[in-house]
């Protein structure tokens, strides 16, 4: 776990007021890492020194020694708000392959008055690293990671899921009208039915903001819908109304939240989320002319967001169905219109032009003509 090389001055400072990760009896082999960076654990581990105060996304997969080739399990994270010269102590559950963070302020004080001692066995934190991770997260407050996290405080890459029924004997499914687990399917479907229905485990799920299914207001005339399919700012006004009423800027540390949960936390639905926030914040128009700040600050996060992601990414999965390119197409078209702020529209110009660059995308093309083209075969002609 060797840093690189650092400002003595720098170092100085960090070894002063930085905080401590104290993380005991972690297994050998685990791959453990905070923030940007990951290592396999050694035998010396005991935890990680001179971490800068602030927020920060503790994340880890156990090994299994029982398994063959010492398999690595699913991954977990913690988001974790340092205060300086803090000393959080973790200890490892075997039972449960998890870290446990304990709160007993007099173990905390064991530790600091033996953090001397301990100082071998301390890696320090990557301070190569930490701009990166400064520019993922400058819109994430402490306020905002908490509201979204599990209630467990565990962000999990599988979800935990319990059956939403009890169904123990072929009479408790008969009792819920489902069909009995002791006779042949006879089809596909009555297997799929067969299978018990599953839920989120409670407090275990993300606690996104609810992006309405409607986009428009009740009783809107039909011209109305329409005009709200196209704008989509009022479904974005009530996400702002009811979850960032004092602060509409902090939906971009939700923006922020998603993208590291699932480019550092491997947590698939965390991109789900990222991909229909954006898609909101990009397709709301009379919102972009309202809120200059929000969208320069959009801007300056999706800039880095996706300096971060790798280029092949984008073929494998952002790509799927042309997502990133058509909504970042609707956000530059609305962008340009009379009524924005001029700063906002020249800096949007400015970043369009670096995307196109940068990924080789046309954000002037017309998407429709990359669709497939449905062809008509006379009646005799049939398609091996």
């Amino acid at each position: 776990m060797a840093g690189t090389d650092m400002d003595p001055e720098v170092a100085r400072g960090l070894f002063e007021e930085g905080a401590t990760l104290v993380l005991l009896g972690v297994p050998e082999g685990t791959e453990l890492g905070l923030d940007y960076k990951t290592w396999t654990l050694g035998p010396r581990f005991r935890g990680v020194k001179m971490i800068p105060p602030g927020l920060h996304f503790l994340h880890y997969c156990s090994t299994n020694s029982n398994e063959a080739c010492g398999e690595i399990g699913p991954k977990t994270g913690r988001f974790l708000s340092l205060k300086p010269r803090e000393v959080l102590v973790a200890h490892w559950n075997q039972s449960e392959d998890d870290l446990e963070f304990t709160r007993d302020p007099e173990e905390a004080e064991r530790m600091r008055a033996n953090l001397r001692e301990l100082d071998g066995y301390l890696g320090p934190y990557p301070y190569d690293t930490l701009r990166k991770w400064v520019s993922l997260t400058d819109r994430l407050s402490q306020e905002v990671a908490i509201a979204l996290q599990p209630l467990s405080g565990r962000v999990c890459a599988f979800s935990d899921v319990v059956p939403e029924l009890k169904l123990t004997h072929t009479k408790d499914r008969e009792e819920q009208n489902l069909p009995r687990n002791d006779r042949e399917c006879r089809s596909m479907k009555e297997g799929l039915d067969r299978l018990p229905r599953m839920k989120l485990r409670e407090g275990t799920e993300l606690r996104f903001s609810n992006i309405p299914e409607q986009a428009y207001p009740p009783g809107s005339t039909p011209a109305q819908i329409t005009q709200h399919s196209m704008d989509w700012s009022y479904a974005l006004n009530c996400v702002l109304e009811s979850h960032y009423k004092e602060q509409p800027l902090s939906i971009l540390g939700e923006l922020q939240f998603a993208f590291v949960c699932f480019l550092i936390g491997n947590v698939y639905e965390a991109f789900e989320h990222w991909k229909s926030l954006l898609a909101l914040l990009c397709r709301s128009e009379e919102a972009m002319k309202e809120r200059k700040d929000l969208y320069l600050g959009l801007i300056a996060v999706l800039y880095h967001q996706l300096g971060e992601i790798p280029p092949d990414f984008f073929v494998d999965i952002v790509s799927q169905n042309n997502f990133l390119t058509s909504t970042l197409q609707d956000f530059f078209q609305f962008a340009s219109s009379p009524g924005v702020d001029s700063t906002l529209r020249k800096r949007a110009e400015k970043f369009k032009v670096h995307l196109t660059k940068k990924f080789r995308w046309d954000f002037d093309a017309d998407l429709d003509e990359c669709a497939p083209v449905v062809v008509e075969l006379p009646e005799a002609v049939t398609v091996d």
